[in-house]
Formats: structure tokens, sequence, C-alpha cells
């Protein structure tokens, strides 16, 4: 992390199915050796399935804007040294880090159902989280534990 200045953030373009820049973020995140078709391919694979199997009037985009909003870290704690001690200091998470995060979330716990496609995997998370289950809505909760565990250490915040 940089001590000087705010790192610069690049615009991201939205995608051409959704027009939407969380669509592409998730696209990035899944994109493996530079192939970005197949990465899309499987994230409009995965968007579908979610949309057939959740019913709703809602769009495949608002499905997954929801299944994210479950995800989402309010807080988390950063490693701070005090007079020779280190803390773990609960902080805010900053709304791009949220989003981030949570779909970091998404794909590492995707990834790790071996044997399925991941597709597959992915819907299958996905659906997990549209409906508060599964292994990245337990992250969140584990870290939000971790947070009100170490609430007691909130004045080292800087």
């Amino acid at each position: 992390m940089s001590r000087r200045r705010k790192a610069l953030h690049r615009s991201i373009l939205p995608d051409p199915r959704f027009h939407s820049t969380l669509v592409t973020e998730l696209v990035g995140v899944v994109l493996k050796q530079g192939k970005k078709t197949i990465a899309e391919q499987i994230v409009y694979t995965a968007l579908d399935m979610l949309d057939k199997k959740v019913e709703g009037k809602e769009t495949p985009l608002e499905k997954f804007e929801l299944c994210l909003e479950n995800i989402k870290p309010r807080v988390e704690v950063k490693s701070r040294r005090v007079g020779g001690a280190n803390y773990q200091v609960p902080i805010d998470v900053a709304p791009e880090r949220q989003v981030a995060l949570a779909i970091r979330w998404i794909t590492t716990y995707s990834q790790a159902k071996k044997g399925k496609p991941m597709m597959i995997a992915l819907a299958t998370e996905l659906l997990d989280a549209f409906d508060n289950t599964g292994s990245s809505v337990k992250k969140k909760e584990d870290t939000h534990k971790m947070a009100e565990a170490n609430k007691a250490f909130a004045h080292y915040r800087w």
C-alpha cells in the first residue's frame, strides 16, 4: 500500500450482456490465463442457472446483486502493532473493498468444489448466497464475529 497518495482506480467497462460493471468484475476474477470468452461463458451460464432456480420477477442481474449484498462484509480486522504487541483492530470496510471481497470469496469457494464444472459450482455458490447459506456467507459471518470479539481494541484504529 502506498504511503504517499491514494492509488488511482481505473474505470471498468460494463459487460455486453447485462451492462453491469459488477458482472465485469466477476468475469475478471473468474478469468484464467487470459481466456476472457470462456470466463464470460462461465459467468453468464451461472447467472442463467441462478435465474432458473430462483423464482421471482427480478432479472438475473438483480438476483446477483442480492447475492453480493448477502456476502459483503461490513467490518473486518486489521493487524496493528502497538508497543511490541499485535492487535486485531476492527475497521469498517470501504464499499469498493466490500464488493471485491464478496466476489473473491464467491469464486474461491466455487473453485474449491472439486469434481464440478466451474459454471455449476459458481451457480450453486450464488444460489447458496441468495439463500443466506453456504461457504461465502459463513466467511462473512466469521469475519464479523472476529471483529466483534476484538471490539475492545477499536481505540487503536487510525
